[in-house]
């Protein structure tokens, strides 16, 4: 038979359970705050339950005890993490950097690629890498701090740099060099708009989105591989069950009719022998 004020103790862990489900979910929007509020939890639950507590109760209590340790010891692991991407930066393209050696990849926007061109005045320039100056000169040497909200199908770190408490990412939008990614984020569709109104950066004049820019490369390198293959009979294949090594196939070789050519892998056609040699194949023994 339990008491009233045992089965409470009981009902307040399994409270306390799922509030720390609840705060486990916003560790990445506000992970200090969380980390001081769990700890205080954990201290202040010691302190005023521990000495009056029957074995069994106190038991239910301890398992609430573990759970809200664990979510401090992640919390303090993710602000460790966030702590690491603070340093100089160097510069990749208009939507890019490198921090510490770690890719970043800028949140909720998407600048024209380094390849890109646009028109304006009736000429055609080269708005990628205007992009890529624009981030270069906007941060210069000072050092960024860049908070993570994702990860990218890459591995790179997803996250909103700041350079003196200002957001790059923002000023990249608002100055006109980069598009609001609404794929992926709504945050800086303002921005965009301000600066389209206002015939800034890349809106002076044409501008392809860059992922449409990015389908339609894909679309023309593709065709081009098409055509390349039905000139080219040398098969440059890539081995995974050689750890990536380079090998090429001539015509009437072993292994030539059962390889298979997949050009988003990076594998190619070559014209010649010398061709796969100087981009760095070797022959197939057989």
């Amino acid at each position: 038979m339990t008491s009233r004020r045992d089965r409470k103790i009981v009902d307040a862990a399994k409270f306390s359970r799922m509030r720390y489900t609840r705060l486990r979910r916003r560790l990445p929007v506000r992970r200090r705050n969380i980390t001081l509020v769990v700890a205080g939890f954990v201290v202040f639950g010691i302190i005023a339950i521990a000495p009056s507590t029957p074995g069994w109760a106190m038991r239910q209590f301890a398992d609430v005890i573990a759970d809200g340790t664990g979510v401090v010891r992640e919390a303090l692991r993710r602000d460790v993490a966030d702590e690491a991407l603070m340093g100089p930066a160097r510069i990749i393209d208009g939507d890019t950097l490198e921090v510490r050696g770690s890719r970043v990849r800028l949140y909720g926007i998407d600048a024209p690629e380094s390849a890109q061109r646009c028109r304006a005045g009736g000429r055609v320039w080269a708005c990628g890498r205007a992009a890529t100056r624009a981030l270069a000169r906007r941060i210069g040497s000072r050092p960024v701090a860049c908070t993570e909200r994702d990860r990218d199908p890459y591995g790179r770190v997803v996250a909103v740099c700041r350079v003196g408490g200002v957001d790059v990412n923002a000023w990249m939008v608002a100055a006109g060099w980069a598009f609001a990614y609404r794929k992926y984020s709504m945050q800086y569709v303002k921005d965009e708009m301000a600066a389209k109104a206002a015939r800034r950066g890349v809106w002076r004049g044409d501008v392809v989105s860059p992922w449409d820019w990015r389908r339609v490369k894909r679309l023309v390198d593709a065709g081009t591989a098409v055509k390349r293959a039905g000139r080219c009979r040398i098969k440059g294949n890539i081995s995974i069950s050689r750890g990536g090594e380079r090998i090429y196939h001539v015509p009437g070789g072993e292994f030539y009719d059962q390889t298979r050519i997949n050009t988003s892998r990076g594998e190619r056609w070559f014209c010649s022998e010398a061709e796969a040699r100087a981009a760095g194949w070797r022959r197939a023994r057989r």
